[in-house]
């Protein structure tokens, strides 16, 4: 944990899922735009992955950070998925994608392949993080705990070797779920050093997170790096909650949330960022967007003073777990 932060000297960074055309086609120029802005504000984390847009995001960030001293940022990108030369029918999250097929593939020689591919996109002669994207039954059903396996004796290996070696400062899962980055920590023979978990952390959904999953991270002295704090836009007002519809009840939480923010005067992006940041197992938050002026409101928003009234309402009203870690 510890060289962890010394990498990510800030709470923050910059998710690209968006910059894949994620529900929508996002021009070139609003794309660089939006990671100009990142730069400009100071922001020095990107991660990234071949999913987005069939490698669209990666395109996209490593025509930016080719003009940028290596040294001066930090990237992480994924592996599970190869981006294929032929194309095929796009739907989804990234229906405006390029067309390239993308094929899952957990195994050793995938692994590689994807790296050198990334690497090939991102214009970049190393990477820092790589996460194992996806292994998790959201996208895999059933047959997840086969592709965990697949991924156990193939990516997992060649990752913590390039660990070893140096290649690379750490490695993990990337994925919307927890159990499976509670069974790669229980793992004797790979030593995942930091994760990516999106979607089970946020200021909507935590408490199984809290109990379960953040304390084996604490345990094996790894980090967390929590992606899509917003719900998917949800607790913005977006229309998507965990990347599909927002449930009734989801509904109804998020507008008591917004009626106690708003009588404390509090912004609910501030909330949700200094929320998700507060837990000493997380080494930064990662929102993704495809506009640039967002990118100074989520910087204000880590900086917006909260009243300790503000969370104590919260608790009172169980809208969020009296044992989580308070930005206090």
């Amino acid at each position: 944990m510890d060289n962890i932060k010394a990498l990510l000297t800030q709470k923050i960074g910059l998710g690209t899922a968006p910059l894949g055309n994620m529900f929508r086609e996002v021009p070139e120029e609003e794309a660089q735009a939006t990671i100009e802005a990142a730069w400009n504000a100071g922001i020095r984390y990107y991660d990234t992955a071949p999913f987005y847009g069939a490698g669209l995001a990666e395109l996209r960030l490593g025509t930016f950070l080719s003009n940028k001293n290596r040294d001066d940022y930090v990237l992480s990108t994924k592996v599970g998925r190869v981006i294929e030369d032929e194309t095929e029918e796009k739907e989804g999250l990234f229906e405006y994608g390029r067309t390239n097929k993308v094929t899952t593939d957990y195994s050793a020689e995938a692994t590689h392949a994807s790296i050198n591919q990334s690497m090939e996109r991102l214009q970049t002669t190393r990477l820092d993080f790589v996460f194992v994207h996806d292994l998790s039954p959201d996208f895999h059903g059933d047959e997840w705990i086969a592709k965990f396996e697949e991924a156990r004796t193939g990516a997992f290996l060649v990752l913590d070797d390039l660990k070893e070696q140096g290649v690379i400062k750490g490695w993990g899962l990337g994925v919307n779920t927890t159990i499976p980055i509670e069974l790669a920590l229980q793992l004797e023979e790979v030593h995942p050093t930091i994760c990516l978990q999106a979607t089970q952390y946020t200021l909507l959904d935590h408490e199984d997170t809290l109990r379960r999953m953040m304390p084996e991270v604490e345990q094996s002295k790894s980090a967390i790096v929590v992606g899509a704090p917003y719900s998917s836009g949800a607790l913005l007002g977006g229309d998507h909650y965990n990347y599909g519809e927002i449930p009734p009840d989801v509904q109804t939480k998020i507008n008591k949330l917004t009626e106690v923010a708003e009588s404390h005067g509090v912004s609910l992006k501030a909330a949700a960022l200094q929320f998700s940041t507060a837990h000493p197992a997380v080494a930064a938050v990662i929102p993704g967007s495809t506009r640039p002026d967002r990118i100074e409101e989520d910087l204000e928003a880590l900086r917006e003073k909260i009243p300790e009234a503000f969370w104590q309402e919260l608790i009172e009203k169980q809208l969020i777990s009296a044992v989580a870690p308070l930005p206090l």
